[in-house]
């Protein structure tokens, strides 16, 4: 029997330990300095006065979660068709959602939801660039269910009322066709693309990482761990050399390392199941999501591949569908990692009822190359000139990192060139780019929002132009192709716009 969201109703009982654990970590987040204080000097403070501090947070804390809890409801208005939360605690606060503006019903577990045996249900939108609602304790049965509710509204439009026999036949269908995933993402895939993907975004975290380490170790000892006097301390000068490339494949492997449990943290027990024409995905450790993803509202899809991976058949898929503000919502972008070539067709198959094809091909002008190789390599070798007297005296090995830069930068810029394609044919638009993990994204031609075409006044004369095509997920751009073919096709992409009557939303 499904439950009656018509009246107002709470969370489950338990989300007071839910909204209190929260509650805890906010607090902790904001006062971690005098607990770090608490900790250093804990032999020097009052037993009493610190236990009966830390008992007096508790209860306040306690009590502000019971408030949370006791004024925080939700329910559906059938007459206006709206999603409706009042939450706070001595501000309270009413959150109305359209049914027709919802974008996505999202249902989470984290880790602490999961030792108490309840639900995170988030409820997004196309129309802003932040989580509009959300109920933080809910069991799973009352979870499914009020996302059928939400999502139904759909639903209606575009199921006749006569073609509904049995609405209770509806909802077993759907709850059997959820249950069976025709795609299973296995672990050993995970460690696949754990280990050949995000080098760079791991590597920069830790460097962050280790800088922050080493400045607060400054800040502490008044040393820098650094300096060569003090790497001198603990390694033999002749010794500088290898005791770096040491450090680096360390460095490297730990970045690997790193990669590799967060990607399958992250995206554990990956299952994609096929619910009424959309996808359905379920994935995570400690903290699991489940979402749906509906084919008519995907705006943009990425394939990334790179030389490893092409090598092992697997590959990175990202679906970004509709964001609310000027700045892509990077919670809307929903990954698939380490799929096959094969599941990677069925994906595509049922968002695009076809495998895209690659048509005809634009490529860059050879300009684009010389400008990028002036500003990646010729700004910076003209900035050095002006500094290498002074840098050399410090570091005499300056010229030989300079070489090895130019050569590297010179190499992945050639490759970027190389990979930089523009496919068009009358289904499909497909970018090709990116130097090491080549991306082809994909979008239709009837989700395109607006289409923006430049060409510099020196460029007339050699006929090229750049293109940038507009969509609810995001932009792609295209530079310094043939201009005439490029606005050829935005004549025809506009007409596609005005006759359109796709429901991208």
């Amino acid at each position: 029997m499904s439950a009656d969201f018509n009246q107002p109703q709470r969370q489950s009982i338990v989300g007071i330990l839910v909204m209190f654990f929260y509650s805890l970590q906010e607090y902790a987040k904001a006062l971690w300095p005098i607990l770090i204080i608490w900790i250093v000097k804990f032999n020097e403070i009052n037993r009493g006065y610190l236990f009966g501090g830390i008992l007096a947070v508790f209860t306040i804390i306690g009590i502000i979660s019971y408030l949370k809890y006791l004024n925080f409801t939700f329910y559906i208005d059938q007459d206006n068709d709206e999603f409706i939360i009042t939450e706070g605690v001595f501000n309270k606060t009413k959150t109305t959602i359209q049914l027709f503006k919802i974008q996505q019903v999202n249902i989470n577990q984290s880790f602490i939801q999961r030792l108490i045996g309840v639900y995170e249900l988030v409820v997004d939108t196309a129309g802003s660039n932040k989580t509009e609602g959300s109920i933080k304790a809910i069991s799973h049965e009352l979870a499914l269910d009020l996302k059928a509710r939400l999502l139904d509204n759909e639903n209606k439009k575009a199921i006749d009322v006569a073609d509904v026999i049995d609405s209770h036949e509806f909802i077993d269908e759907k709850s059997i066709d959820s249950e069976i995933p025709f795609i299973k993402i296995s672990f050993f895939s995970l460690l696949k693309f754990g280990i050949t993907s995000n080098y760079v975004k791991s590597f920069l975290v830790l460097l962050a990482f280790f800088i922050s380490l080493f400045d607060h170790i400054k800040q502490i000892t008044g040393k820098d761990v650094l300096h060569d006097q003090n790497i001198e301390d603990y390694v033999d000068s002749g010794q500088i050399a290898t005791a770096f490339l040491i450090l680096f494949i360390l460095f490297f492997l730990t970045v690997i390392i790193v990669n590799l449990v967060r990607t399958i943290f992250t995206f554990f027990d990956y299952k994609i199941a096929k619910q009424k024409g959309s996808l359905l995905l379920s994935y995570g450790l400690l903290n699991t999501k489940s979402t749906i993803i509906k084919p008519e509202k995907v705006q943009i899809t990425s394939v990334t591949q790179n030389f490893f991976q092409k090598k092992m058949d697997i590959l990175h898929l990202k679906i970004k569908q509709a964001t609310g503000g000027e700045r892509e919502d990077h919670k809307q972008h929903i990954e698939i990692p380490g799929c096959n070539k094969l599941e990677k067709n069925e994906i595509l198959k049922l968002l695009f009822k076809k495998i895209p094809e690659k048509g005809v091909m634009l490529k860059p002008n050879f300009r684009k190359l010389g400008f990028s190789v002036f500003l990646t390599i010729g700004l910076p070798l003209l900035g050095f000139y002006f500094i290498r007297d002074l840098i050399i005296e410090q570091l005499p090995m300056t010229d030989y990192f300079v070489s090895l830069y130019v050569v590297f930068i010179g190499i992945i810029q050639f490759f970027i060139f190389k990979n930089n394609r523009l496919f068009i044919n009358n289904d499909f638009i497909i970018l090709q780019s990116g130097a090491w993990d080549v991306t082809n994204k994909i979008i239709l031609p009837n989700k395109i929002q607006a289409i923006t075409t430049s060409q510099l006044f020196w460029h007339k004369n050699i006929n090229i132009g750049s293109l940038t095509l507009h969509t609810a997920g995001g932009n792609i751009s295209f530079h310094l192709g043939n201009f005439t073919a490029i606005k050829q096709y935005v004549n025809l992409w506009l007409f596609e716009m005005e006759t359109s009557d796709s429901n991208w939303m």
